[in-house]
């Protein structure tokens, strides 16, 4: 089965204009704050606007479930995708607004793949990135090894310093349970703008 793609840190109108025009599976938006790729609410009004065929997708981290409903609602986005310490209570309730809920958690050698089972019933999809403080975007890959320790049939997103010179390897990656891959930091000129060349060359080795 081809690899969904998810491009994630979208913040610029023409930027994401153009992105969209590629035709990912899912656009990622940042309502982190703290993150780089923090998107404003002026720019979040394009959400509205990238054509319905791509899973528009909020990103959070540890946000008041109630404002990420109220983001769901006023962007009418597809997706949400948690990447803090989302509880599994908060998850359902993410999930009874009929979003896709996408539950991300860092991985490096010391992670225990156990703590995913309460989530199995609850959540669409797991995203595996690179362990780090600042929840995601930080370029750097983990050792994917690590997940052949992943003992479970959920389908997840692979994300964590993904770029074109990983694209070959990434197809010949032999598990099923591999549903999409999540590029950000790594193909972009500076945070939140994404390069469309090098996305072009990206979706094009990736087909």
């Amino acid at each position: 089965m081809k690899l969904k793609i998810k491009v994630c840190g979208m913040t610029q109108a023409a930027n994401i204009a153009a992105i969209a025009h590629l035709q990912p599976d899912y656009l990622g938006f940042i309502f982190y704050s703290k993150s780089p790729r923090f998107i404003s609410e002026v720019s979040a009004e394009l959400i509205k606007y990238v054509p319905p065929t791509i899973k528009t997708t909020g990103v959070f981290v540890n946000e008041d479930v109630e404002v990420v409903k109220a983001y769901i609602l006023k962007y009418n986005l597809k997706a949400v995708q948690l990447h803090g310490k989302e509880s599994i209570d908060y998850c359902e309730q993410i999930k009874s607004t009929s979003v896709e809920v996408i539950k991300a958690f860092g991985v490096d050698e010391n992670f225990d793949f156990s703590i995913l089972a309460a989530y199995l019933n609850i959540v669409d999809y797991f995203l595996f990135d690179t362990q780090t403080p600042a929840h995601g975007g930080s370029g750097k890959v983990f050792d994917w090894k690590l997940l052949e320790k992943y003992p479970f049939d959920k389908p997840y997103f692979l994300s964590g310093g993904i770029d074109l010179s990983h694209a070959t390897t990434l197809k010949e990656i032999n598990d099923p349970r591999l549903y999409a891959i999540d590029v950000n930091s790594k193909l972009e000129l500076e945070p939140g703008l994404k390069n469309v060349e090098k996305l072009k060359e990206f979706f094009a080795v990736m087909e």
